[in-house]
């Protein structure tokens, strides 16, 4: 986390030049954040670092959120030749961390979550691409790339592909309307803000926002793949949701196969950053995984692809199979 060389000419000439960078995070991809302190002054440094990263459709998606009045960082300064960007700093307190300290909030903080994507759903959607059947296939592909092997089974691709496109047109022909989906709109990428706005929440992570379902950001949200989203919550927040937004009778189908289908590019892209990366603590999250995908399947709109599994992947190499490779 050592900052970016082309960071101190950047912070002066955004009027930061006395500023102190210190590391903040990581994360699943090549960007890096910052914390720059300059007195009472502070901001967070991105470093999106070119060509594997392009902070445009996060400076884009950002200005639309505020645009609408939701709590996106605002943008204080870019470069977007060195893949650098200041923006707004939100701090430190993630609902994450705050439902670890106190649990009993865990209702309250997400009922607040569910209603800024309320407020999200009776919006039109960016301008953003289609999360269309090339994109469903593509992810879910991840499962069957990076995961399969890894356990040494060679299944059935091709008989894969066929089940995702039997059960993908509850989704694409569903009533509901088209909205901006965040796609990991999830405890650790929403900040507790003090804010009136937007539920006094501040969004995170929304750069690769797609128009699609609005059951997906539901799914990211309850069924959370580093945190452990109790049953009844998640129930009960899906309850609060129709109550707003009163959505068409196919809803509970298509967030069961927006669930299975994130689940299963969730379980493939974890193993490829252990694979690739060299980032073996995401293989601890397996196991959470795998649950939720087996309720996903349970669903009977998923019956085509639950079939696909019992035949492809056994039971014992599921949950814990590559556990011996996660750091303990």
């Amino acid at each position: 986390m050592i900052p970016p060389a082309a960071a101190p000419a950047f912070l002066a000439n955004a009027g930061w030049s006395d500023a102190a960078i210190v590391p903040l995070a990581g994360d699943a991809s090549f960007r890096r954040y910052f914390r720059v302190l300059d007195g009472g002054r502070r901001a967070v440094l991105m470093d999106a670092p070119p060509p594997h990263e392009d902070p445009r459709p996060f400076i884009a998606i950002a200005e639309h959120l505020l645009a609408d009045g939701f709590a996106a960082p605002r943008i204080l300064a870019r470069d977007l030749t060195q893949g650098l960007v200041l923006i707004e700093d939100f701090g430190d307190l993630r609902v994450k961390e705050h439902l670890d300290a106190d649990p009993a909030e865990e209702m309250a903080t997400y009922a607040r979550a569910i209603d800024l994507l309320a407020d999200l759903h009776r919006l039109p959607a960016a301008q953003v691409p289609p999360y269309d059947r090339a994109v469903y296939q593509r992810e879910a592909g991840l499962l069957t790339e990076w995961y399969c092997p890894a356990i040494g089974l060679d299944v059935d691709v091709d008989a894969y592909v066929r089940a995702w496109d039997a059960v993908l047109p509850v989704v694409e022909q569903s009533a509901s309307p088209t909205v901006t989906v965040l796609r990991d709109y999830h405890a650790e990428n929403i900040m507790l803000i003090d804010r009136v706005a937007s539920h006094g929440l501040g969004l995170l992570d929304f750069q690769d926002a797609l128009a699609g379902h609005p059951a997906y950001d539901l799914v990211s949200l309850l069924q959370d793949a580093r945190r452990d989203v109790p049953v009844e919550v998640e129930a009960a927040m899906l309850a609060h949701y129709k109550a707003m937004a009163n959505p068409p009778a196919d809803f509970d189908a298509a967030y069961a196969v927006l669930g299975a289908q994130r689940n299963a590019k969730i379980i493939g892209i974890f193993t490829r950053l252990w694979k690739r990366d060299g980032k073996p603590r995401y293989l601890s999250f397996l196991p959470r995984m795998w649950g939720l995908l087996e309720r996903d399947l349970a669903h009977p709109a998923l019956a085509p692809v639950a079939d696909w599994f019992a035949a492809n992947i056994p039971a014992d190499q599921r949950h814990d199979a590559l556990q011996e490779f996660a750091p303990i």
